[in-house]
């Protein structure tokens, strides 16, 4: 690939930092971030520009040559085994944490099982995927990643959601993400990446939070990590609960049929519920109030049988189809776009189950991105071959054994039989004298299997060992402007708005001229926008790039959550705001309409004992006004009395639940009397202030099926 442009540019840029001795390390190595240059040939200009810098080693004083790109069998090919220096880094990173999950370690589970409904016999012989009258018991991991066991759950953070499948042929685990694609290519930069956005090590925070110089400095180095942070500062990184998520398995996988044919694979979960989200002063607003919404939210879902389900969807395409793709697929930074390559529903999963003890399955489930079936293979995906070793060896260190499969939530439930022995907390009863193959002594001991037994696809694989990445890996930008086209207007300022947030928590102005550069990149108006909201008038320098943004690649509706959203407010929450001497037919008219529509209504009084209703009966609440407040539901009611909105307008607590409703666009029904309450709380009326007039809830109930009144947005909050 040419490289003479881009190491000008490297040029001018050490002879700057040389220029200005004050200017440090730190200022040299923005300049490697500023010269855009490929991951390879960054880390050679990082090495020339930084001469007196201490020479980077194996734990065994072993210089390495290359820490961007993992040793492969050719630019496209897999990842080599023999490279000592991935697995030493990964493997000290996998145990940098004890017992705690070193990320995803705030996490939340259920049991469910799973239904096939249309056969892929075609496409592969795993009967989990092929057998439609197999019922598949599953537990499913949901999680942040950057907290810590004992962070809060609306975090802006990528959410974990990893499924294992215990199958008839043995476990299967898709251990993906809430979002199809992540942040870089290769395996051996994810502990730079974890690194990064953890708490800064000198001072121990900011906690699950990505809005610190250290991430946004590794993120302004990396412009491969450009289309994953316009996901992560999308909506996408705040869901209203882990029941209105989708999930993906990222990567690309192989399905082999029974005739040895593959096909190219890429995994999607879609929630049933439709997808949701909140936005970002709700979701502080929730971490104040509950920091266990989203475990809340399932656990209570399940244990009313209110069933979350999620229909699992495939991408299959061919080997002639993915080169014909204008990008790569086993690049993990990129999606298929659902217009080239439609999803094909073929199964859904419920989840009906909470875990009877959360440290025995939800801390202690093992996920493993190795675990495959006979009719499933891997991909040359490098970011996929080095979490196989990975997740592993986390396993490994986390639970303390190579025995932690025998753990119940572990275990698989169909037979099954080995020649391992031994080892710490090892639970089984091993009697048998022969413990090796092959024997005369035991002849029916366990064999491997020619026929079912597990094969790897043949793909032919000639190739020069190499540290570098592909060529079509090096498009780092359009992609990322293709989402952020793709989505719809609130959706776009909710973006533009997350990253001045992030930039304005980073003090080093250096790393924020050069973030302003990569979304320049992306797309000239959003690198204006987020200029302007951080008040930065200088010119800004977009980052030399190599490869050139595409401003061809057409929006993809699929990507956004707003136009794919459905009305509906089924498996929903409305707030109701009652006092004393309110109308019964009103609340009976509430919760009435609110139930036929399949949300769930929970009362807020001044006291939680509740209040007394207009014919005398006494209405037990579910909330004290203070411990109810509005951001908890998805949409809120007012059913007061003339006395009782009079006592409302002198307490705090009151006046915000009201404003924050509006603030953060729900309807509102509410009855004639609470009027001054809305007025007090800035309320303007709007399509989404509905008046509850002889006791008919229905208007309301549809309003709020419909979801926020984005229309309202320009007009609370500043939209730059």
């Amino acid at each position: 690939m040419a490289t003479t442009t881009k190491q000008a540019t490297a040029k001018d840029a050490t002879a700057k930092t040389l220029a200005d001795p004050m200017a440090g390390a730190r200022a040299a190595g923005v300049a490697f971030a500023a010269a855009g240059l490929t991951p390879g040939e960054g880390g050679e200009l990082h090495q020339r520009m930084a001469a007196d810098a201490e020479r980077m080693t194996t734990n065994n004083g072993i210089a390495i040559s290359d820490d961007f790109n993992s040793l492969k069998a050719g630019p496209r090919g897999p990842t080599l085994l023999e490279d000592f220096a991935l697995r030493e880094k990964i493997h000290h990173f996998d145990h940098e944490r004890i017992p705690e999950r070193v990320v995803h370690a705030r996490g939340l589970a259920a049991h469910g099982v799973f239904r096939l409904s249309d056969s892929l016999a075609d496409f592969t012989t795993a009967a989990v995927l092929s057998d439609t009258a197999l019922e598949t018991p599953v537990f499913v991991r949901f999680s942040t990643v950057a907290g810590n066991r004992g962070s809060f759950d609306l975090a802006r953070d990528v959410r974990g959601f990893a499924v294992k499948f215990y199958t008839t042929e043995g476990n299967w685990d898709i251990v993906g993400n809430n979002i199809p694609v992540f942040f870089i290519q290769d395996a051996i930069k994810f502990p730079d990446l974890v690194h990064a956005v953890k708490e800064e090590p000198d001072r121990g925070f900011p906690q699950a939070q990505s809005a610190h110089d250290t991430f946004w400095d590794w993120i302004a180095c990396s412009p491969e990590a450009m289309h994953m942070v316009m996901w992560q500062m999308s909506d996408r990184t705040l869901p209203r609960s882990v029941r209105t998520m989708q999930g993906f398995g990222v990567h690309t996988f192989r399905l082999v049929n029974a005739e040895g044919k593959s096909n190219f694979v890429k995994f999607h979960w879609t929630p049933k519920q439709g997808m949701q989200s909140v936005i970002w002063d709700e979701a502080v607003k929730i971490n104040g109030a509950d920091p266990d919404f989203h475990r809340r939210d399932l656990y209570n879902a399940i244990e009313m049988g209110d069933f979350p389900q999620w229909d699992l969807g495939v991408q299959l395409f061919t080997e002639e189809e993915a080169a014909s793709f204008d990008f790569d697929h086993l690049d993990a930074t990129k999606v298929i776009p659902e217009e080239i390559i439609p999803v094909r529903n073929v199964g859904t999963m419920t989840l009906n189950r909470n875990p009877t003890n959360v440290f025995s399955e939800t801390e202690q489930v093992a996920f493993c991105t190795q675990n495959i079936l006979p009719g499933i293979d891997f991909s040359d995906d490098p970011l996929l071959h080095g979490r196989n070793f990975s997740y592993l060896d986390t396993q490994l260190s986390r639970l303390g054994s190579v025995n932690f499969t025998q753990l119940p939530i572990n275990a698989p439930k169909c037979p099954f039989a080995n020649m391992q022995r031994d080892g710490h907390m090892q639970h089984s009863l091993q009697p048998e004298r022969v413990t090796y193959t092959p024997s005369l002594l035991a002849p029916k001991g366990p064999r491997e299997d020619a026929v079912r037994g597990f094969r790897s696809f043949p793909a032919p694989i000639e190739a020069v060992k190499v540290r570098e990445r592909s060529e079509t890996f090096a498009d780092h930008y359009s992609q990322a402007r293709q989402f952020f086209i793709s989505q719809t207007e609130p959706e776009q300022d909710h973006i533009v708005a997350a990253l001045i947030f992030e930039l304005s928590k980073v003090d080093a102005m250096v790393v924020r001229e050069a973030m302003l550069g990569h979304l320049a990149n992306i797309d000239p108006e959003l690198g204006e926008r987020v200029a302007a909201g951080l008040g930065f008038d200088d010119p800004i320098t977009p980052i030399p790039q190599a490869l050139p943004t595409r401003t061809d690649l057409p929006a993809s509706p699929a990507l956004s959550i707003l136009a794919r959203a459905v009305a509906t407010i089924m498996g929903r929450k409305i707030g109701l705001l009652v006092t004393d001497g309110a109308d019964v037919g009103l609340v009976g008219a509430i919760v009435s309409a609110a139930s036929a529509a399949g949300a769930k209504v929970e009362v807020i009084a001044p006291k939680v004992g509740g209040a007394v209703l207009s014919d005398g009966s006494k209405l037990v609440a579910d909330h004290q006004l203070a411990g109810g407040p509005s951001v908890l539901f998805d949409a809120v009611a007012l059913a007061v009395s003339a006395d009782g909105v009079s006592a409302l307008l002198g307490e705090a607590a009151a006046v915000s639940w009201v404003h924050d409703a509006f603030a953060h666009l729900k309807v509102i029904g509410y009855s004639a009397e609470a009027q001054p309450l809305l007025d007090m709380a800035g309320v303007i009326p709007d399509a989404g202030t509905v008046a509850l007039s002889g006791n008919d809830a229905a208007m309301f109930v549809d309003a709020a099926a419909n979801g926020r009144i984005w229309a309202r947005e320009p007009s609370v909050r500043t939209v730059y």
